[in-house]
Order: structure tokens, then sequence, then C-alpha cells
């Protein structure tokens, strides 16, 4: 056989260490007869049980978890790669690994540590961001204040909460929102005038166009600006 021919679709392509096949036909121990097999290791040109090959005792583990595969290897103090042949491809694919009982039951234990750090990490980042969120909403509403001071507390509070949604892609998480500046506080209080404070939803639910129905409600939300301008606007 050259080094281009493939191999038989039952054999094993050339590999350092053990190595497994899943067969794709059935096939019998050439040592004990047992089968059909679902392992094999292929010695001499002949097929092999994992008993007669030694390998008796590994469980299988499949592929799909990176980090819990590479544990139970590390682990394991005899482990063997199992492969199966894909007619299609024209190759022999990864299946899993054959580990050690004792060493996949110490890899799953490592793994469960980890992912209870991750998920108390999760929590941790969770609660900053909350947190985050809480001030920046407040530091929001007092720009808000500061620039309309005639805008009610409660109005405020509310268009901040709205427009500083983490993740909301609205006016107050831009980068101009994030730093607070001027236009994009303004920016989100002419919006929820324009929502809450005039007819400008039930323009668009008829059917005209937004520019047209911002055009026909602009001068209300402006008359509200106007107001919330001054101190006694409120």
């Amino acid at each position: 056989m050259t080094a281009a021919t493939p191999p038989p679709h039952d054999g094993p392509p050339p590999h350092d260490g053990p190595l497994v096949v899943q067969p794709l036909k059935r096939r019998h121990c050439a040592e004990c007869r047992c089968g059909p097999l679902p392992f094999l290791v292929m010695e001499e040109g002949a097929p092999r049980c994992l008993d007669c090959a030694d390998l008796g005792h590994l469980v299988f583990l499949p592929r799909g978890v990176t980090a819990l595969t590479r544990r139970a290897r590390a682990e394991s103090g005899l482990s063997a790669v199992v492969v199966r042949f894909h007619r299609r491809r024209g190759r022999y694919e990864r299946q899993g690994v054959l580990v050690e009982e004792a060493a996949l039951a110490r890899a799953e234990e490592r793994c469960l540590a980890d992912a209870e750090a991750r998920r108390r990490r999760r929590e941790r980042d969770a609660r900053r961001r909350a947190a985050e969120d809480v001030r920046f909403t407040a530091a929001f509403a007092a720009e808000i204040r500061r620039l309309f001071p005639g805008c009610p507390a409660t109005r405020a509070e509310a268009v901040a909460a709205h427009a500083s949604v983490r993740g909301s892609g609205r006016v107050g998480r831009s980068a101009a929102g994030r730093a607070l500046s001027e236009a994009a506080v303004a920016s989100a209080v002419r919006a929820a005038v324009r929502h809450v404070d005039t007819p400008y939803d039930r323009l668009l639910m008829e059917g005209v166009p937004r520019h047209e129905a911002r055009r026909r409600v602009r001068a209300a939300v402006d008359a509200t600006l106007r107001e919330w301008r001054t101190a006694n606007g409120a």
C-alpha cells in the first residue's frame, strides 16, 4: 500500500498510540470469535475485540466536550482514540476516546467544579452589571433634570430607565449616551415625549409614514421641551 492509498474501510489509518475503530460492517474478533464488534482493534491485519486487545477495561467517551476529553485522557494511564470511516468524505473521523473509568470520573468532577466556578462568576458579573446599570440610570435621570429642570422627576426616571436598558441599542447605550452628552440625553427625552405625549404612535398605526408622523407632532414635542427647560415647567 502506497502513502497515497487510503486504508481499508475497517482498517485504522496511521496513528501513534492505541487506535480503536467503530466498524461499518459486521466484524468478529479473529482471536475469540465474539461479535459483531462495536469496537475493534486491527492487529496484523485482523480485527480484535477490546478484551483481546487488552482495552476491555476502558469506557467510551463520545466527542463533544473538549475540556472533559482532555482531562479524561490526562487522568487516564491508558487511553485510545476511536475513529469511524466516513464513506462520503473518504476518510476516518474521530468519534471519541476510550479512557479508564476512574479517570473519567475524576475528569467529570473537575469539570463540574469548573462549571460551578463559572456559575458563581456569572452571578458576580450579573450583580456588578446590575449595580452599574442602577448608577448609570440615576446619572442619566440627573442629567435629564439638569437639562430639563421642569421635567417631572418621575418622567425623568422613566425616560432614563427606558433609554439605558443594557443591550437595547437605545440612545442611552450608545457611546454618546454612556458619556451623558447633552445631545444624546435630549434625544432620549424628545423621543419619550413624542411617544408618550403626542398621537405619534397612533399615526404610525394608521399607516402614516414615519417622517410625516414626526412632522405632524413636532410642534407639540417642541412645546413640551420648551416648557420643561424652565424650572417652573412642572
